[in-house]
C-alpha cells in the first residue's frame, strides 16, 4: 500500500463516478475503456444506493480494476473495509478522519475534500494522504458548491505539502489551464462519463496533463 500511496504524487487522472451523471450508462464499460487509456485512480461514489447495492457494485468494480488502478470508496468507511479497497474519500459531513484512520489503519489511503485554502490547510494537519480541492469551476454535479477558483488552487499548490488534486467542472476545455497552476493529479466526472468515447476522452485528457 505504501507503493500505492506513491502514485498519489504522480501526474494523472482521478475518475470520480456519480450515479446521477451515469443515468443508465454502462459504468463498467466506461471504467474498462478509461483504464485501457491509462486511468490509474477511481473513486466509487453513489449517494443513493443502499449499502447492499453499493457493496455489490463495489465488488464488480474491484474485480474490473484488478489492482491496476487505485480503488477509493466515497464516504462509506465500513464498505471500504469490507471491500478491502485501497482507501476512502471523506468530506466534512462524513466520519471524522481520526476515526476512519483508526478503523482502516495507517496503510490505507484517506482523501479529504476542501473548498478553500483554509480548509485544505486544516486537512493537511490531519491523518490524510491527499486533499481534493474544488470546485475549481462551476459544475452541475455539485450545483450548490461555492467556486474555489484557479487562484486558490495556485495558492494551495504552494502551501500544501501532501498530494493535492483539483476537482470540479474540469474538462477538455480547461484542463490545461488547471495543470498550469502546478497541480499534478486532476479529478473529473462528466469529462469521461458523458463522453461518447471514454477511451479517447481519457487519452486526450491524459495527454494534456
Amino acid at each position: 500500500m505504501i507503493l500505492k500511496k506513491i502514485l498519489l504524487k504522480k501526474p494523472g487522472l482521478y475518475l470520480v463516478t456519480d450515479s446521477r451523471v451515469l443515468e443508465g450508462k454502462d459504468l463498467f464499460n466506461i471504467l474498462a475503456c478509461s483504464m485501457k487509456a491509462g486511468l490509474d485512480m477511481v473513486q466509487f461514489r453513489d449517494k443513493e444506493a443502499s449499502d447492499r447495492d453499493f457493496l455489490e457494485t463495489g465488488y464488480r468494480i474491484k474485480g474490473l480494476l484488478k489492482h491496476k488502478a487505485l480503488f477509493i470508496i466515497n464516504d462509506r468507511v465500513h464498505v471500504a473495509l469490507a471491500l478491502d479497497a485501497d482507501g476512502v474519500h471523506l468530506g466534512h459531513q462524513d466520519m471524522p478522519v481520526a476515526a476512519a484512520r483508526k478503523i482502516l489503519g495507517r496503510k490505507k489511503i484517506i482523501g479529504f475534500s476542501a473548498s478553500s485554502l483554509k480548509e485544505a490547510m486544516d486537512a493537511q494537519k490531519q491523518a490524510v494522504d491527499y486533499i481534493a480541492i474544488g470546485a475549481i469551476f462551476k459544475t452541475p454535479v455539485k450545483p450548490g458548491y461555492e467556486i474555489t477558483g484557479l487562484e486558490t488552487l495556485r495558492q494551495a499548490v504552494n502551501a500544501i505539502k501532501i498530494p493535492l488534486m483539483a476537482i470540479g467542472g474540469i474538462d477538455e476545455s480547461n484542463i490545461k489551464e488547471v495543470r498550469t497552476m502546478g497541480v499534478k493529479r486532476i479529478a473529473v466526472v462528466r469529462a469521461i462519463i458523458e463522453a461518447k468515447n471514454p477511451y479517447l476522452a481519457t487519452k486526450s485528457l491524459l495527454e494534456k496533463i
